[in-house]
């Protein structure tokens, strides 16, 4: 055995590449049963970042359902998900380029079923009683206002489209009762979002189709529902956080709604996008679900009759889109030490089957950082919740007395949350010689609500003292090196960055992705689902139009005294290319270094696999030429201004 060479922290040589990354890893979501066959969704990052439907028989065949140059994505919501429905063999997707819903029987190819139209179609389900669809439908077609959102049916035939439902701001999640005789789903307004406030709406559907007099049954003032389903004896259930966590109830045919399993634990996730998929009925009164406590998530048996809660056994602390069918479980986990995978598990054994693995790479645990849950002291005398991930290299070992660089990522949402499970981008620099801090920051979700609301108002404030004092709590135990500590994020991450690097002085380097730096451009540009997001978040636009400029970096550049690399996507319609450009042309001017590395075709976060690449390894090297260590790879280089 061969002991290992001494090297600088970021100079250690790992069999983790950028190149291994992106060619043997992909997307998995939305899985599904349909009888003895299953499905799932791959995104491939070699293909474009097409969103192909795989279909697996009993015999164990796998085989692409999708063809090119299909792409099974929608765009409602900008943030999709609940793309396809499949129902004895028979197939409904929606199609990323044009947004029309499209049938796929059997050994045939797609066949286009809605009309052409600026209209957008998500979350839909089968009222084989009618022989339509009933999905969520965002119309665009009137340019000079935001798009209408209704819940629609499809005709099976002819492809008409039937508004059911109109007048809120937006809806979700209609699902048909076991007899078809009623309609259950979720709507909420503006300046709401799904996880602050919405409503739980039943109808029962007339002869010709269309509802009856909708009943509000749960929701409101600071109640937030989500996921309702029908169980196979009729009943209703929903998750509603009115304790201040999301729990699972029962709406009864007497008219009320009871608990089923009170406890400090959230059984729900934030309605960023359709089809999510947290519990599902093995029998009538017995319930399979999910739910997480301090960062990780169990597999438990709940019996809606005694309300016992029965932890079932595994080794994922991440757990999503579950399907239950009979004795089977489906779906995608993941672990620290394991690649996310679509799981299939036997109630009856106890043995589970991995069916497809996000990656077939197979790391040598030496490699391989372990994340530590970590819960560190913030502002006003509470409590921030990271995963942290100490440097790890079996090869390599640093000199005496040097402590590692200090990579802090502040998670996109800002209503999301950061998960322990093995993602190959974290070991790429963990494996390299970096500390790694993945924070959970007041606002983030599975801590209640409670938590989730330490971000109101406070957007800029609450996430970047987590972030900072996340750093420093590091610093103190001597885990960091202080003098070269970077932070990075996405989206609303990227907005925790800039406002990190703006307002504290703190990291001596960041890395923006698709980053927020002026709070009124996002406000006045960005699209319907998140539009009146900030209200919350920040304040009442254009009322409170002095917070934002207080906010916002771009506002305040005079304070940033240290290099930042942007990657922007030229397509993105969540956050336009216009709010790094401005960044970066005031620190050009300041003489800062500064890198700008944009994609053209690249939308709201990246799909293509050379452009993953590209920004792994991109970011990798500025910190290189800004901290001072010399990779042990050959990497290409990025060009950065003032440096």
């Amino acid at each position: 055995m061969t002991s290992p060479q001494t090297a600088p922290y970021g100079s250690w040589k790992s069999p983790i590449t950028s190149d291994l990354i992106v060619a043997g890893t992909i997307g998995l979501g939305g899985v599904a049963f349909d009888g003895e066959d299953i499905y799932w969704l791959e995104g491939r990052p070699t293909e474009g970042g097409r969103n192909v439907l795989v279909r697996r028989t009993p015999d164990g065949t796998v085989t692409d359902i999708t063809p090119r140059p299909f792409n099974v994505r929608t765009r409602v919501h900008e943030y999709g998900g609940g793309s396809y429905l499949i129902v004895d063999g028979t197939i409904y997707f929606s199609n990323f380029a044009d947004q029309r819903i499209y049938k796929q029987t059997r050994g045939s190819q797609p066949q286009p079923l809605t009309p052409e139209s600026k209209r957008r179609y998500a979350d839909a389900i089968i009222d084989s009683q009618r022989n339509r669809l009933i999905c969520i439908c965002e119309d665009h077609t009137q340019a000079d206002r935001e798009p209408e959102n209704t819940i629609v049916s499809v005709d099976l035939d002819t492809g008409e489209v039937r508004v059911l439902v109109s007048g809120s701001d937006f809806y979700s999640s209609p699902r048909l009762c076991t007899n078809g005789t009623h309609l259950a789903w979720m709507s909420w307004n503006h300046p709401n979002m799904p996880w602050d406030e919405s409503q739980l709406w039943i109808a029962t559907i007339n002869a010709d189709g269309s509802l009856g007099e909708a009943t509000c049954i749960a929701g409101g003032t600071e109640e937030s529902i989500g996921e309702p389903r029908w169980s196979p004896d009729g009943r209703l259930y929903f998750s509603s956080d009115r304790t201040g966590w999301w729990n699972l109830y029962r709406y009864n045919r007497d008219g009320t709604i009871e608990s089923l399993c009170e406890m400090e634990a959230e059984f729900a996730y934030p309605h960023w996008v359709f089809g999510l998929s947290n519990y599902g009925f093995a029998s009538e009164s017995r319930i399979i679900c999910t739910y997480t406590q301090n960062g990780s998530w169990y597999l438990a048996s709940l019996d809606a009759n005694t309300k016992q809660l029965q932890p079932i056994d595994t080794p994922y602390n991440n757990i999503s889109s579950l399907r239950v069918r009979e004795n089977k479980i489906l779906f995608i986990g993941g672990s620290p030490t394991q690649q996310t995978a679509v799981v299939i598990l036997d109630l009856e054994t106890g043995k589970t089957e991995i069916l497809k693995r996000s990656s077939d790479l197979e790391i040598d645990p030496g490699y391989l950082s372990i994340p530590e849950a970590l819960a560190f002291p913030t502002e006003n005398g509470l409590t921030a919740y990271a995963w942290y991930y100490p440097p790890k290299n079996k090869d390599c070992v640093a000199p005496e007395g040097e402590l590692p660089p200090l990579l802090v990522k502040s998670h996109g949402g800002p209503t999301a949350a950061a998960s322990a499970s093995l993602n190959l981008r974290v070991q790429y620099w963990t494996s390299r010689g970096f500390a790694y801090l993945d924070v959970n920051y007041g606002g983030s979700t599975g801590y209640g609500r409670e938590y989730r609301q330490r971000l109101d108002r406070n957007w800029g404030i609450v996430d970047v003292d987590d972030c900072v004092n996340a750093a420093k709590y590091l610093v103190r135990q001597g885990k960091a090196d202080g003098n070269r500590m970077a932070i990075s994020g996405g989206s609303a991450g990227g907005y925790t960055t800039l406002a990190a690097l703006t307002f504290k002085d703190t990291f001596k380097a960041g890395a923006s992705y698709y980053g927020v730096s002026d709070l009124e451009v996002l406000v006045r540009d960005t699209h319907k689902f998140e539009s009146h997001y900030l209200d919350r978040l920040v304040g009442k636009y254009p009322e409170q139009k002095a917070i934002y400029e207080t906010r916002s970096p771009i506002y305040h550049i005079n304070r940033l005294s240290c290099p930042v690399i942007f990657f922007q996507g030229l397509e993105d319609r969540v956050v336009p290319p216009n709010q790094a450009e401005m960044m970066v042309d005031v620190l050009k001017k300041k003489g800062l270094p500064v890198a700008y590395v944009p994609f053209e075709g690249e939308q709201h976060g990246f799909r293509r696999a050379e452009n993953i690449k590209c920004a792994l390894d991109g970011e990798f090297y500025f910190y290189s030429r800004v901290f001072g260590f010399e990779p042990a790879d050959a990497i290409a280089p990025i060009a950065i201004d003032n440096l």
